[in-house]
């Protein structure tokens, strides 16, 4: 199969959604569905959440807030003439030192990696915000830098490379512009890849599809069936949190995600509160936690593991000795691509982070600038190969 030539353009048509009827729409809230009807705020009013939401106790007694804490972690300042700050900031390098003995850095082990990717095929799979791009209060303004974009589009010219990420598909498409890459949006709920047989028999979600280009292309919604609902959950969290000053609702199709990154934190428990509110209503949802962020997404056996596994077959790498997945992310939404790695021994997962986590990964890099030269070095390790007659 011909790796390079199956890269294409994520911009398509999807086909029409199921009809909501059969979601199990919680009553209350199913005038924000209805075809070009206005979003009726007193379905789930301001005031009925404050009266819902009278007691913390729900999001306190389940470990919502402390999960909330635990994955955002305050920036710390340095205070001229603090003795105690520069002891703190002391420590953490040390501390710091010492976790990267379990997960050292993937430039340093630079050449570990391509040792054992010696006669195999390497498929990349990239996170985006906090990989690609740097976090910004703004998610709307995480851009990756052109330089970044290059190195990108030099990693598909000689490795099959993908990016799974949270946001929507068309919206991380839009910001990283490039049509030679596979793309998994919504946490790999939305995937396009290449054509392939024998997906349809392992997968009834999957579709052959065209691209506006024409090329054929494999389009995998495995969570088709929810977009009525979470739509729904949209409209209403948009809602009941527009008087919470910072929040941010976004849609990214198959999931909602709420940031408090922008948020006062002693306001934290309120935004959690009102997730927790509105998801009673709709046990086929859950919600996770991401860096200053809830994630609102349908109960299925999906993540972005299952993704790389998916993509992974689509190439014709399942169950195959012969390829070596290199995955590269920063958020707690990576560790279940970084368990599949780690758990299968065929590839490795390499965690992007300046503090200490506990991770599924192997290696680590402090930022997207590492992940940048960490990309560039692998291109150059290829094009010595292919100059020294290696494939």
């Amino acid at each position: 199969m011909d790796l390079k030539s199956s890269h294409v353009s994520p911009v398509l048509t999807d086909p029409v959604p199921v009809n909501k009827s059969r979601l199990g729409i919680h009553s209350s809230l199913l005038a924000y569905s209805q075809q070009d009807s206005p979003v009726s705020p007193g379905k789930y009013s301001r005031s009925n959440s404050r009266k819902s939401t009278g007691s913390v106790d729900d999001v306190r007694s389940n470990g919502w807030l402390d999960a909330m804490k635990a994955s955002s972690p305050p920036r710390k300042k340095l205070l001229k003439g603090s003795s105690f700050q520069i002891a703190s900031i002391d420590f953490e390098i040390e501390d710091y030192c010492t976790w990267m003995l379990e997960y050292p850095s993937a430039l340093d082990s630079f050449e570990k990696i391509v040792d054992l990717a010696q006669n195999k095929k390497i498929a990349m799979f990239l996170d985006y915000d906090g990989t690609l791009s740097p976090i910004v209060d703004d998610p709307d303004c995480a851009f990756m830098s052109e330089s970044m974009r290059t190195t990108v589009r030099s990693v598909a010219t000689y490795f099959p490379t993908a990016i799974i990420s949270g946001r929507s598909r068309d919206k991380v498409f839009d910001l990283v512009k490039l049509t030679e890459l596979y793309y998994a949006g919504s946490h790999g709920m939305d995937i396009i890849g290449p054509v392939s047989e024998t997906l349809s028999k392992n997968h009834p979600n999957c579709v052959k599809s065209t691209d506006h280009e024409g090329k054929e292309i494999t389009l995998f919604q495995p969570a088709r069936e929810f977009l009525p609902m979470v739509d729904e959950v949209f409209r209403t969290l948009v809602e009941i949190t527009k008087d919470i000053e910072g929040v941010k609702v976004e849609n990214h199709k198959f999931c909602v995600s709420v940031h408090y990154r922008n948020v006062e934190e002693n306001n934290w428990t309120i935004v959690g509160q009102r997730v927790h509110d509105v998801l009673q209503n709709y046990p086929r949802l859950c919600s996770t936690h991401g860096r200053k962020v809830l994630e609102v997404r349908p109960v299925i056996d999906w993540n972005k593991g299952k993704a790389v596994e998916f993509l992974l077959e689509s190439l014709g790498f399942n169950d195959s000795d012969g390829v070596l997945p290199i995955y590269i992310g920063d958020d707690k939404t990576d560790e279940d691509a970084f368990k599949v790695l780690r758990e299968s021994n065929r590839g490795y997962g390499i965690l992007v982070s300046s503090v200490r986590k506990e991770s599924n990964a192997c290696y680590s890099l402090r930022d997207p600038n590492e992940v940048m030269k960490f990309l560039q070095l692998l291109v150059n390790w290829k094009r010595q190969e292919r100059k020294h007659g290696k494939m």
